[in-house]
């Protein structure tokens, strides 16, 4: 029997070993297997290897209707995979809800992570024809998930596309928002590829929502239009990222890591949130420095502006940002837009471990909601009540820690106190709180008091390096907490 490399396309034998050739090539090869295992079970009949699906297709043109006729497609029972962030497709949802209704669907699984909008699919009205899978929560499915409407799936982001790839999910309907073909006929995944790619690889009917106000990017998030069955068109502003005015504790948090963990020639990674924006704003002064992060915002353009971005000493794709997904506002649509500095890729690459841990002093930069006295932190839920997701946070944090150059900073940043002006630094966690980062993960962590440096330390001297970043009010109670949890007094030795 000829060997598998005999058999693959040339397109897909090894034939450099650069990072990003090795990922494609590896991923070609499980696509190439997983179709062979499984021939003919819900691969597009189109594709002769792998679901690539970036060359023409000669002779195949998609159809070209209104979202309304787009979606008579979905039927009841169908998995349906929707596109989410800045590219979350509202028009196909708004006609997918009216459709629901319309013609009694029932039992229609969204699978998706966040998604923009108002979630007009799942509230209560819709129980029973849609039902809502998060693979990371976003505001608009909260209530639901918690009320026991829609579902969550705890998982990686960078496993995300191992989902599809494996026929966990087998997704029937893909509804993506694309940006509109160029003159070759090549589309685009815009501003969130990030699973996007492996859903579109594996999903049996592609519904494409061309919107001219959707950046064209840069990488392999390109679809060429003859892969899609339909494109509709409608234009519409991409969702923003709401921005608010930083508040005191998160500039001093930001300007502590600014400070005091991020080096000239750092490779950054920025979690969600307002900590990691306090903290990109204060490195202007930076030099050098390289962005691979599953995200990035607003405060990517400002640094670039400045010229504090570089990419200059990274190693996997030098010279480039890279990114899996883009939130924020109008201005860093703009800055990706059809710029060669900018690579959108495969969350499954961008996050993976071994692909992280090769750039020169990773720095990664993430929230979180609360954490113990030993290290334990949680950050997908308060308590019972769930939030977000796990995200890439694990990802990167071991990314940074197993850099190969020994430099890097997984690092984890909150506020001391609540809102309510309750501690973030508990004793013991919420009844219900998720550890979606362990003990044994943390290194740094930073609140406006202080900088926490864990890794190496044991039980009574993490309590010590926690209490030292309390808020004052609470740390008389937390020591005492600490040595009736602990049996001892917490000290630094």
């Amino acid at each position: 029997m000829a060997s598998l490399s005999s058999q693959l396309p040339k397109l897909f034998r090894p034939s450099n070993s650069s990072p990003f050739s090795i990922f494609l090539q590896s991923r070609a090869i499980s696509s190439f297997v997983s179709s062979k295992s499984h021939e003919g079970y819900g691969r597009r009949n189109f594709y002769t290897y792998s679901a690539e699906p970036f060359h023409p297709l000669p002779g195949k043109t998609p159809a070209w209707k209104s979202p309304k006729e787009a979606v008579e497609v979905i039927e009841s029972g169908m998995k349906v995979f929707v596109h989410g962030g800045a590219a979350t497709p509202l028009p196909l949802l708004d006609a997918v809800a009216k459709r629901g209704k319309e013609v009694g669907l029932k039992n229609v699984e969204l699978i998706h992570i966040h998604t923009e909008g108002s979630g007009e699919l799942v509230k209560p009205e819709y129980d029973g024809i849609f039902r809502s899978n998060s693979l990371f929560i976003g505001a608009n499915c909260r209530k639901a998930v918690n009320e026991g409407r829609a579902d969550f799936t705890p998982i990686f982001l960078s496993e995300i596309p191992l989902l599809f790839q494996r026929k966990i999910i087998a997704i029937d309907v893909a509804l993506i928002q694309v940006s509109p073909p160029d003159k070759h006929g090549f589309c685009t995944l815009g501003p969130s590829v990030d699973c996007t790619r492996a859903a579109i690889q594996n999903a049996k009917y592609i519904i494409g929502l061309v919107n001219p106000q959707c950046p064209r990017t840069h990488g392999p998030g390109g679809i060429h239009q003859s892969h899609l069955d339909v494109l509709c068109v409608s234009e519409f502003n991409l969702p923003e990222l709401k921005i608010n005015p930083e508040t005191s504790e998160e500039a001093k948090i930001g300007q502590l890591i600014a400070n005091n963990l991020v080096e000239d020639g750092a490779t950054l990674q920025m979690g969600i949130g307002s900590i990691p924006d306090a903290c990109l704003s204060r490195l202007m002064d930076h030099k050098d420095l390289g962005i691979h992060s599953e995200m990035f915002s607003d405060g990517v353009v400002a640094l670039t502006e400045r010229g504090a971005i570089t990419n200059a000493f990274k190693k996997v794709l030098p010279g480039r940002c890279v990114g899996s997904f883009v939130i924020g506002t109008k201005k860093v649509f703009e800055f990706i837009d059809n710029n060669p500095f900018v690579v959108m890729l495969d969350v499954g690459f961008v996050n993976l471990v071994s692909v992280i841990a090769q750039n020169p002093k990773v720095t990664a930069i993430n929230s979180c909601i609360e954490v113990d006295l030993t290290g334990q932190i949680v950050s997908d839920s308060i308590g019972t009540r769930m939030y977000s997701g796990v995200g890439g946070q694990i990802d990167f944090l071991r990314g940074a820690a197993l850099a190969l150059d020994g430099c890097g900073k997984p690092i984890l940043a909150l506020n001391s106190v609540t809102k309510k002006g309750e501690s973030k630094i508990v004793p013991f966690l919420k009844e219900g709180g998720g550890v979606v980062t362990t003990r044994a993960h943390v290194h740094y962590i930073v609140t406006e008091y202080g900088i926490a440096y864990l890794f190496g330390k044991n039980l009574r001297q993490r309590a010590y390096e926690l209490i030292n970043i309390a808020h004052p009010y609470h740390r008389e109670w937390l020591e005492k907490a600490a040595f009736e949890r602990l049996k001892c007094i917490p000290s630094p030795d």
